[in-house]
């Protein structure tokens, strides 16, 4: 009977680029420089490694279509690399890779990089890309910021939410963000803006500001995983654990039946309700020490964080003015600064978001350390609110 993964994977070297307009770099050198941190980080050489996978998702704007350009640029001593691709949860869904081939015993170490190179392609983020067969035969007319502006819409609507409340508690999100990646060396963003600016700012789509929006980056993120076992073998003592990975796919309910109502993520509430379970987790309010989600807008941070348990449904809004998932609040959530102001690069993104978790689980994030977490929880959401896939991650110290 199938157990699950917890407690049999230890991560035990991560790496991260530095994110932004990284105009200076292509692909490879933004993996190399990720890969060089992981390593060190490590008790591993290159030569140890077994298996690999590359977490990639626009491949014509990025590194080509295969894994290849992950073996080349490291010179891997010929393993298998797999590239994968799974919208926003492209990096946790390499990493997935990599932990699921060390608890299944295919290998004792692996490693899984993401990468985006997105800044001089000319890719926006904002409207989609072109006509033609990439995405307007299923989606016309859609764009990002529409299709969440729709998701804050039906959430006010549901549960009776004041406008104004509610765009002071995205508000509050976006300040925190960019307050939290002011610490951090790394982030894209750094620059703290104050309510009244994203209150004010330059609407993208009612309700969502400039303010209330993730931008591009260029970035690479990496781990090194292996079993448990053999993490004792080389001595090590206090080291990172995978506690679950579970990831949820739309299946089109959403789409096709009136019984989902727009207000929440669907995606998001299956594959925590399974973390838990595979985690052991029966109260993540209070087990729960730390988060990094997919805020690739204010208000996605918002329902979030009521789809993961982490408050009551309809409580969002008075969760988070009252600073819950604030730095010194009770379940502090992006403290890198998150997609909103460390980046998007998205093969990355999931990867970035594990980075943190380990750094603070480790003690090792310097003027953002929390005071001693030992449970820390990602979340990707990949597409949009109807159709979508969601991955939660868990992870703790043993």
């Amino acid at each position: 009977m199938a157990s699950g993964i917890k407690d049999k994977v230890a991560i035990v070297g991560m790496g991260c680029s530095k994110f932004g307009e990284r105009w200076d770099c292509g692909p490879e050198e933004l993996i190399l420089e990720a890969f060089d941190e992981a390593i060190q980080d490590s008790p591993v050489n290159r030569n140890q490694i077994e298996m690999a996978w590359l977490g990639l998702f626009f491949q014509e704007q990025s590194a080509g279509k295969s894994a290849l350009p992950l073996s080349i640029s490291l010179r891997l001593p010929n393993i298998p690399v797999t590239r994968v691709e799974n919208m926003c949860a492209t990096g946790t869904e390499a990493l997935r890779g990599a932990v699921y081939a060390v608890a299944a015993g295919a290998c004792d170490v692996a490693m899984a990089v993401g990468v985006e190179k997105l800044k001089d392609t000319g890719y926006p983020g904002l409207p989609e890309r072109s006509k033609g067969t990439f995405d307007d035969l299923w989606l016309p007319n859609s764009t990002a910021p529409g299709a969440f502006a729709q998701l804050a819409t039906a959430y006010s609507e549901k549960h009776k939410k004041n406008p104004k409340d509610l765009k002071r508690a995205m508000a509050h999100v976006s300040v925190k963000s960019h307050a939290n990646g002011v610490l951090n060396p790394k982030a894209h963003l750094r620059k703290e803006i104050t309510e009244e600016q994203a209150m004010n700012a330059p609407m993208v789509s009612a309700p969502l500001g400039l303010y209330d929006c993730c931008g591009v980056s260029d970035g690479a993120a990496c781990a090194i995983v292996m079993s448990i076992e053999k993490a004792r073998a080389l001595g090590l003592k206090n080291f990172v654990v995978v506690k679950a990975m579970q990831l949820a796919p739309s299946n089109g309910l959403e789409m096709s039946n009136s019984s989902w109502d727009g207000s929440y993520l669907l995606t998001t509430r299956i594959a925590s309700e399974r973390a838990y379970k595979e985690a052991g987790i029966r109260n993540p309010e209070k087990e729960i020490h730390l988060t990094e989600v997919h805020d690739c807008f204010s208000i996605t941070e918002l329902v979030v964080m009521e789809d993961l348990g982490l408050c009551a449904e309809g409580q969002g809004v008075n969760a988070v003015l009252d600073g819950k998932f604030d730095k010194d609040g009770k379940i502090p959530c992006q403290i890198d600064g998150g997609l909103k102001c460390f980046g998007h690069p998205i093969g990355a993104s999931g990867l970035r978001m594990t980075y943190e978790i380990y750094n603070q689980l480790l003690g090792r994030a310097g003027e953002r350390q929390l005071d001693s977490p030992s449970v820390g929880l990602t979340h990707n959401l990949g597409g949009h609110p109807f159709r979508n896939v969601a991955s939660v991650s868990i992870f703790g110290l043993i």
